[in-house]
């Protein structure tokens, strides 16, 4: 019978950077490895994660398991899965921990198929219950109106995607001491049905939307382009960034690129401020994880209310200009 043991965090890396949610996943797998008394891994995949493989330790790795096979250089889904299921079958992990992005959504169905584990998405909270020792795993339900802890009692490997910025990443520390295990991994050509014609970069002027601790949010009911301008002054000033609804893009107010929501981005900053917006479920769950919610809207009755820590029933062309005015008059002082 196959023994399962040990957390295994598969790694990230934007623009040439161990991505932030890479950290907080070595920083919250760090802390279950150490309630279990099991060791703490990492998987870096490509030639591009070869540098990083002594900062996987340093922020909490005992061992990098480093594949970096030709195939591998770019992100493919049938790629990544064949390479991340085999170094599974080697390692025999009790716990797969992947962020909550384009890519651990892509890939951590794929994963709990094919290993046979059980998969939560989407969690804000991760720990081990002293009794089972099982990994609860905390998501938002019903659209952030509740919270659902769940286990896997039986299948193995616990798999579960970290929401990004609601768990903290360790502190750097250089001297920590771990292995670094290079491995060889056979991808056949057979095995890649999808191929990457073109990747196009998003564009992004100033924070990135996933990324930001202030955002703000405009729906529908901006009700146009110029509206938006006023979001995005504000964002400037508060130093943030600017998001929408789905029906905010779909009326063509703003790129779908900024969409938050189910279908869009999951944003967790610590103030999120909700302008001419109802607050549709779909919309909150990629919201649910913001600190602090405030809310500008025409409508007293709008449902957004009744999850804001502070509203105000107002028209946002006439309420953001002076409050926009005054903040700069502040930052000036």
């Amino acid at each position: 019978m196959t023994e399962f043991k040990g957390v295994m965090v598969c790694a990230e890396f934007v623009n040439g950077k161990m991505s932030p949610i890479t950290m907080e996943l070595l920083g919250i797998g760090r802390r279950l490895a150490d309630d279990l008394g099991e060791e703490l891994s990492a998987l870096l995949i490509g030639k591009e994660a070869v540098p990083f493989s002594r900062e996987a330790i340093a922020y909490g790795g005992e061992r990098v398991y480093l594949v970096s096979n030709s195939p591998l250089d770019s992100y493919n889904s049938d790629a990544y899965t064949e390479a991340i299921t085999n170094v599974c079958h080697q390692v025999n992990p009790s716990i797969v921990l992947l962020g909550q992005t384009d890519m651990g959504r892509d890939l951590a169905p794929r994963l709990a198929v094919r290993l046979g584990g059980g998969l939560a998405m989407d969690c804000i909270d991760l720990a081990i219950d002293p009794q089972t020792k099982l990994m609860l795993q905390t998501r938002p339900v019903f659209g952030g109106n509740a919270y659902a802890v769940m286990i896997t009692p039986t299948a193995r490997p616990q798999m579960a995607t970290v929401r990004p910025k609601t768990m903290s990443s360790l502190e750097r520390d250089d001297s920590r001491q771990g292995e670094v295990v290079p491995l060889e991994i056979g991808i056949e050509s057979s095995m890649i049905k999808a191929e990457i014609i073109e990747t196009v970069k998003e564009e992004v002027l100033g924070i990135k939307l996933e990324e930001a601790e202030i955002v703000v949010t405009g729906g529908r009911g901006i009700g146009s382009v110029e509206g938006f301008d006023i979001l995005r002054e504000l964002a400037g000033v508060l130093g943030g960034a600017v998001g929408a609804t789905r029906a905010a893009c779909d009326e063509g107010l703003t790129p779908a690129t900024m969409q938050v929501g189910q279908t869009g981005k999951i944003v967790s900053p610590n103030l999120y401020i909700a302008v001419a917006l109802s607050g549709a479920v779909q919309h909150l769950a990629g919201c649910s994880g913001s600190k602090h919610m405030v809310v500008i809207n025409t409508d007293p009755d709008a449902y957004i209310f009744k999850v804001a820590e502070w509203g105000i029933v107002a028209d946002y062309k006439t309420s953001l200009p002076p409050f926009l005015e005054k903040l700069k008059e502040l930052s000036t002082q």
